[in-house]
């Protein structure tokens, strides 16, 4: 864009720039991670030697066996710590859901009418029978019942229960 004017051009000409671009972008993108690879392999990953005899085919195995361990520990670890870091990223999205999403109901207003305009309402010019509900209803009396409890004196119980003599009469009452 260095040397390119942006003027008052059409849509598809803008356009046609950006895309250009944003490709020149990529390729260099593409070139940089071909040479991060190489780098990197290059460091991590000395050229394989092949040994000519048994015993040095099975050092290189059990070597090979231990540098495999160690990566499998190190991949598990940050399997866990991803593990970890989604599902707190996920905790904290449905916490902002819940904090955006509450909001305050609006208190609904109290609508008074009786069963022949609620029929009128809904069924319209059709409705011509009127309905008087509370000469359906049954009559209702109320009884009261009164509760007679023969309630002794607490004390009497106790006195007698008293001393020998009442603990005598509770363990002859029990047997």
């Amino acid at each position: 864009m260095n040397d390119r004017k942006l003027t008052l051009a059409p849509p598809h000409v803008l356009l046609y720039l950006v895309l250009g671009i944003a490709k020149g972008i990529l390729e260099k993108e593409v070139v940089q991670v071909k040479v991060d690879k190489e780098n990197y392999l290059s460091e991590n990953c000395p050229p394989l030697s092949m040994p000519g005899s048994a015993q040095e085919l099975q050092e290189l195995c059990k070597k090979l066996h231990l540098q495999i361990d160690q990566v499998d520990e190190e991949r598990y670890d940050l399997e866990s710590k991803v593990g970890k870091a989604s599902k707190e990223i996920e905790d904290l999205k449905i916490k902002v859901v819940d904090l955006q999403g509450k909001f305050k109901k609006p208190a609904l207003k109290k609508v008074r009418l009786s069963a022949d305009q609620m029929l009128q309402a809904l069924l319209g010019s059709k409705h011509k029978v009127s309905l008087d509900l509370r000469s359906n209803l049954k009559q209702v009396k109320k009884e009261v019942k009164e509760e007679v409890a023969d309630v002794g004196d607490w004390r009497k119980n106790v006195e007698d229960k008293a001393g020998m003599d009442g603990r005598k009469k509770m363990f002859e009452s029990e047997a």
